[in-house]
């Protein structure tokens, strides 16, 4: 290869690859070796250097130098070629792996090329990347052609591939659409100070701002809503909840769990959990479907949060004072001091810290390992006897159902006026009534099966209460 020629390869590949010029000379010098290598054996010891000026050769054998002519006409063509053609992939490889590692979480977007299975194989640019089911928003579907938005989740060297793998569903999604929808939030008047997401169904996001004049709720909602409806409608529907941020959790707790109407936050420190007491008509609103609402609002605050009514807290303070006190080396003071600091069942006296035991009741170490570990034992106690009243209330509700299903043939091919569903209306009460008697029966069994864990999403502190 004449001076000349090499730098012009090394320029076209620089502009066409978007390769760093030093990495070509790097490729095509390893070729050279590589080459003469394989000419004059592997223990030969073989430097080349190209100069970065002007092109020019030069390179030393065993010590020796080498003829330029031997450079640019002895050596094996097709091999140098070769080496140098591997050499520039694995150098475009890292180049595209640099480039968009560096925009990990950031949101890109692309058009849906080609599907394999339900993996969407998207383009960007010059560059492909994937979108697996697993990353895909629940529910939502996509057509060939179709330009999407996606935050970049994984990049990865897979031989001599870079794998990009985009996401639909974590919160860095709802983050870089607000910051494009906002104008307040990309000028950093208004700040993201948290977000709790459960993709395809509902979102909170804390918001603050650093302007008195600027409310930071009404500038993301947007005249008539216009601003948040762009980013319901990117995200398929999904609800989306804009909390006022507060460093204090007695602000933010009842915040982050609108619409409920909060009573009183409890904090318990040495658990990291807040109980929150709430009227018995809000108690619903404030757990939510299945749970969702207090479980947003628990990750959105990063602590634990229990939902109940004072009547139920009073109840759990009550067992959970007389079940510690019936452990061997704990008196009633140690009890009353333990469910001061938020320990209301076996379950989370068998996670304290020993130090922490020992300085609250003055208790010798041995003391405190036995104290733990019979709280173990019933705490896996109740969780059997609580596994075994859902069992009973599945097997109970399914009979209902049967016997629903059944009597409305009877009824309806009777005649008799009473219609199929009004026996269905009719069976699916005492399915409820049932199922209000199985949480009654395990509130009231609670001698037996001691203190039961507490669970935000289920409102009963028993383990051995059923699900609610």
């Amino acid at each position: 290869m004449k001076p000349e020629e090499i730098l012009r390869i090394v320029d076209a590949i620089h502009r066409d690859k978007n390769i760093d010029k030093e990495i070509v000379f790097q490729a095509i010098e390893a070729a050279l070796v590589t080459a003469l290598q394989r000419q004059y054996g592997e223990e030969s010891q073989i430097v080349i250097a190209i100069d970065r000026e002007n092109g020019r050769l030069t390179g030393t054998r065993d010590g020796a130098d080498i003829d330029t002519q031997e450079l640019s006409g002895r050596i094996g063509a097709q091999t140098a070629k070769q080496v140098i053609i591997q050499k520039i992939r694995e150098a475009e490889r890292d180049a595209i792996h640099d480039e968009f590692e560096e925009q990990i979480g950031q949101m890109v977007s692309g058009v849906v090329s080609r599907f394999e299975g339900a993996t969407a194989t998207v383009t960007l640019g010059s560059t492909e990347a994937i979108l697996p089911r697993s990353e895909q928003i629940p529910g939502e579907s996509f057509h060939p052609n179709e330009r999407i938005r996606a935050t970049i989740f994984e990049v990865r060297k897979v031989g001599s591939r870079v794998k990009i793998i985009l996401s639909r569903i974590r919160p860095q999604l709802v983050q870089r659409l607000f910051e494009q929808e906002i104008p307040e939030i990309a000028d950093g008047v208004i700040e993201i100070r948290a977000i709790s997401r459960e993709p395809g169904y509902r979102s909170k996001v804390a918001v603050i701002s650093s302007d008195a004049r600027v409310d930071c709720v009404g500038a993301c909602v947007g005249v008539r809503g216009n601003r948040i409806k762009n980013i319901v409608e990117e995200l398929g529907g999904e609800r989306i909840d804009i909390v006022r941020w507060s460093d204090d959790l007695q602000v933010l707790v009842p915040n982050a769990l609108q619409p409920a109407e909060v009573d009183e936050v409890i904090l318990c420190q040495m658990l990291g959990r807040g109980i929150v007491l709430v009227q018995e008509d809000q108690l619903s609103l404030a757990i939510g479907r299945r749970g969702q609402n207090v479980r947003l609002a628990s990750k959105l605050c990063g602590w634990d949060i229990e939902i109940m009514t004072r009547e139920e807290l009073d109840q759990q303070i009550e067992r959970a004072v007389t079940g510690f006190s019936s452990i061997e080396g704990l008196d009633e003071s140690v009890a009353e001091k333990l469910v001061g600091e938020g320990f209301l069942s076996y379950d989370d006296l068998s996670v304290i810290e020993p130090a922490d035991l020992m300085d609250m009741g003055g208790l010798p170490e041995e003391a405190v390992d036995a104290i733990v570990a019979e709280a173990e034992r019933r705490a896996a106690a109740a969780e059997m006897a609580a596994a075994d009243e859902r069992r009973k209330q599945r097997e109970q509700e399914r009979s209902d159902r049967a016997a629903a299903d059944q009597a409305g043939e009877v009824l309806a091919a009777g005649g008799d006026g009473a219609s199929a569903e009004e026996a269905h209306e009719a069976a699916a009460g005492d399915v409820d009534d049932a199922a209000s008697g199985g949480v009654a029966s395990g509130l009231a069994a609670s001698e037996g099966g001691g203190v039961g864990p507490v669970s935000a999403e289920s409102a009963p502190l028993q383990a051995t209460d059923g699900e609610s």
